[in-house]
């Protein structure tokens, strides 16, 4: 007889049960196995310069020259725009409704050091973009610098491919990312054990009053993205010029399969063929936009690392300057443009982002516990701001076919 094979999600909430459970049983006494869960961590981080390299170059270096022209440059900005325009409004949410406070978790923040004037000042944090040496970059784990230099190397490799026609390069940086992505998704495969060993070891020392931020933090997030996507919607009604409700009816069945699945990916071809046959998309702009959102367009990722970052800095009351604000933002932004397609993705961003802001990466281990849910809401507003780009694309170039509004 075959055992039940579960998904990496349902592993991971067993596991979060599990670790609940165990830390409630065995109290204190199991606070020495979260050194298993650190271990976890700890490889997780081992490939993540690697892993974000990778997924910027190809991405941006597999481009042509056409489609780094007019068009081109439109899409991206705008995808680089809403998804700073989500991490800003994730954070102003999180500022306003205050998920990681009053949590009583002496405990847990007792010892440790913030220091938010580590990221320095408005001029510190532009100038920080910017690398000197890529090679010391990836030495200190400096995710912005790293980020920028793949953009500008993945456009450099995209001229030399149009210049000489060579394809080595990309081909060997695609060959490089499946090794670094099967090896994420070996190390991700221990989740689960790793997961439990945090949270029994969390849940031990601190007890069951840890769950309640998370809870706020879940809520907060969910209301963010709704409010978000609704005045997404309500502005590409009025600038495409479409009826509200046919505009609304045309994103639903592509709406529910991201929920449903928590996967851009498998809605990509659904939402292909709706942006043609409901919201009157032409197929020039619908092949071009729709597959490339899918990799570098990611307003609901970077939503979910502003308001993660937030709710983590309030738990271990730390207070940022609106200049430092905005660098979590834009961190939140440039970090979500490497949002990879793994199991548990939402987690391998987390511990990215979580020490470029000093923060303790342990911190992480309970927001594993929601992720499913998370991930229906990452996943619909990348899935919807995906579209709602290609309509934008398609007013801009009159491919829009307002005939298919009029059935």
């Amino acid at each position: 007889m075959k055992l039940l094979k579960l998904s990496m999600t349902t592993q991971i909430m067993i596991a979060v049960i599990l670790g609940i459970l165990f830390g409630v049983l065995f109290d204190g006494e199991l606070t020495s196995i979260k050194l298993v869960g650190d271990i976890f961590l700890r490889l997780i981080q081992m490939s993540i310069i690697l892993l974000v390299m990778g997924q910027i170059i190809e991405a941006v270096g597999g481009l042509n020259s056409k489609e780094l022209g007019r068009r081109g440059l439109k899409t991206i900005s705008i995808f680089f725009g809403s998804s700073l325009l989500a991490a800003l409004f994730g954070l102003m949410m999180g500022y306003w409704l205050q998920p990681g406070s009053g949590g009583h978790l002496d405990q847990l923040t007792e010892g440790v050091e913030i220091d938010p004037d580590s990221i320095g000042t408005a001029s510190d944090v532009i100038l920080n973009f910017f690398p000197k040496n890529v090679l010391q970059s990836m030495a200190e784990g400096d995710i912005a610098q790293i980020i920028i230099f793949s953009v500008l190397f993945g456009i450099a490799m995209s001229l030399v491919r149009v210049d000489s026609g060579g394809e080595k390069v990309l081909g060997f940086i695609k060959e490089f990312n499946q090794i670094i992505l099967k090896l994420v998704l070996m190390i991700m495969k221990l989740a689960p054990i790793g997961i439990f060993a945090l949270i029994a070891g969390t849940i031990g020392e601190l007890g069951l009053r840890v769950i309640t931020p998370l809870l706020k933090y879940l809520g907060v997030y969910g209301l963010a993205t709704v409010i978000y996507l609704l005045l997404f919607t309500l502005f590409i009604s009025i600038r495409c010029q479409i009826n509200l409700p046919k505009l609304i009816s045309g994103m639903v069945q592509m709406s529910v399969i991201a929920l449903a699945t928590t996967s851009s990916a498998i809605t990509l071809p659904t939402a292909m063929k709706d942006a043609k046959e409901k919201l009157g998309i032409s197929e020039k702009v619908s092949k071009f936009v729709l597959p490339l959102g899918m990799t570098l367009n990611s307003n609901g990722a970077a939503m979910h690392m502003a308001v993660t970052v937030i709710t983590i800095a309030q738990i271990y009351g730390a207070e940022y300057t609106m200049v430092q604000y905005l660098f979590i933002a834009m961190l939140s932004t440039l970090v979500s443009l490497s949002n990879a397609v793994v199991p548990g993705a939402g987690l391998v961003s987390m511990t990215i982002i979580i020490p470029q802001m000093g923060l303790p990466l342990e911190s992480i281990a309970i927001f594993a516990g929601v992720e499913w849910f998370v991930g229906m809401l990452r996943t619909i507003l990348n899935v919807d701001s995906d579209v709602y780009t290609a309509l934008l694309i398609a007013k801009s170039e009159n491919e829009i076919d307002y005939s298919v509004y009029k059935r």
